[in-house]
């Protein structure tokens, strides 16, 4: 999963970009867990799973919410096409 791929999940999960960071990162903030991290914005490049984990950790996700999130959506993908 790439940057643009997390962030739309991100942002499903009414968590926001907050402003940009060093190096090519953007800090995220989740308004519901008042928590922030710093995520690397690679372009097109994969994300490490580990990276991803922890990002998700950091704005108090459980990891178990985005899978399904991420799950939902593919789903609907395949139903409209």
């Amino acid at each position: 999963m790439n940057y643009r791929d997390l962030s739309q999940k991100l942002i499903e999960l009414d968590c926001s970009a907050d402003r940009y960071a060093k190096a090519g990162h953007i800090v995220w903030v989740n308004p519901v867990s008042e928590t922030r991290t710093t995520i690397p914005n690679w372009g097109d490049r994969d994300l490490h799973d580990f990276t991803i984990s922890v990002i998700l950790d950091n704005l108090g996700i459980p990891e178990e919410e985005f899978r399904k999130q991420c799950a939902n959506e593919s789903v609907e993908q395949e139903d409209s096409g």
